[in-house]
């Protein structure tokens, strides 16, 4: 018998608030009263990581974030992450981000402490499903829709830029979103918001989207993962309250009003709020829908 999402999701939240703390698989299984197959066959199919794995990522990011932030011992941050010993933390580290925690420390982040602090509450608000925006559950609730003319600024950001079919989007940005996030981490660059997708054109059968994260300094990106601004000035937005699967009711609210607005807008964009693994119950969810407007 599979393990349902529902389930899954709240084994997944509990790691994230207790990485120092026992989060071995035989630990997910008995809170789950499942099976170790069961549960690593869930966890995995959901995530795309063992257990372990998944763990592990979070307990480093978190202590990459840590050693930018503060000026703490690396042993302390190492057993605070849930670590054995420093030597099991740096065999880790340079597994992940290619130089030691002492290196990784040395180098720091671009900008100031401001910026720093702002990047670990995104690394600890964001970090636990940052591959399963768009998850499908089994809640289809419609929820009201309040559009709001707002003022935004612009923000620089790093995407990945992928044509996708309608049913892909969640795999799609299950690749993306970590590629981009990892890569952030590993050179240093700060994160300064929640994982975003934006909407750059609707063909038939197919729509090209960027993927990624709002940055708090300046980057080229490398290779497919490249840079990008979100831009400012007046937009349409509306916050989706709910599942994923019910985004296109909100994306056609927006539409209607501006139409009854007469007002033209540009490629809109989805930022994710919620974190599903600290909040697992779709019905809270929380999207930002965002139309620039044009003129």
């Amino acid at each position: 018998m599979s393990v349902p999402v529902s389930l899954v999701l709240p084994l997944l939240g509990q790691a994230a608030r207790r990485l120092d703390s026992d989060v071995s698989l035989a630990a997910f299984a008995k809170a789950a009263r499942r099976s170790p197959f069961e549960v690593h066959r869930a966890v995995r199919r959901l995530t795309g990581e063992t257990t372990k794995r998944y763990t592990s990522r979070l307990r480093l990011d978190y202590a990459a974030a840590e050693l930018v932030l503060s000026k703490r011992g690396i042993l302390e941050i190492a057993l605070d992450a849930g670590f054995a010993s420093h030597e099991v933390f740096t065999r880790a580290f340079l597994r992940r981000f290619g130089m030691s925690p002492r290196s990784y420390r040395a180098r720091g982040i671009a900008g100031s402490r401001e910026v720093a602090r702002a990047h670990a509450a995104i690394v600890r608000a964001a970090g636990p499903c940052i591959g399963l925006h768009h998850l499908t559950t089994v809640e289809r609730k419609p929820m009201s829709v309040t559009v709001t003319q707002k003022v935004v600024e612009p923000r620089i950001a790093l995407v990945i830029k992928r044509k996708t079919a309608a049913a892909e989007i969640a795999k799609t940005l299950g690749e993306c979103l970590p590629a981009v996030w990892s890569f952030a981490h590993k050179h240093g660059i700060p994160l300064a918001g929640p994982p975003f997708t934006r909407y750059v054109e609707m063909g038939r059968g197919l729509m090209t989207i960027e993927a990624g994260l709002p940055i708090g300094a300046p980057h080229a990106g490398e290779g497919d993962i490249v840079a990008t601004e979100l831009p400012g000035g007046k937009a349409a937005v509306a916050i989706h309250k709910g599942s994923y699967e019910t985004l296109g009711e909100t994306h056609a609210a927006i539409e209607r009003w501006l139409d009854d607005n007469k007002l033209v807008a540009g490629a809109p964009w989805e930022t994710y709020i919620t974190d599903p693994a600290t909040t697992p119950n779709p019905a809270e969810w929380q999207t930002e829908v965002v139309y620039p407007l044009r003129g």
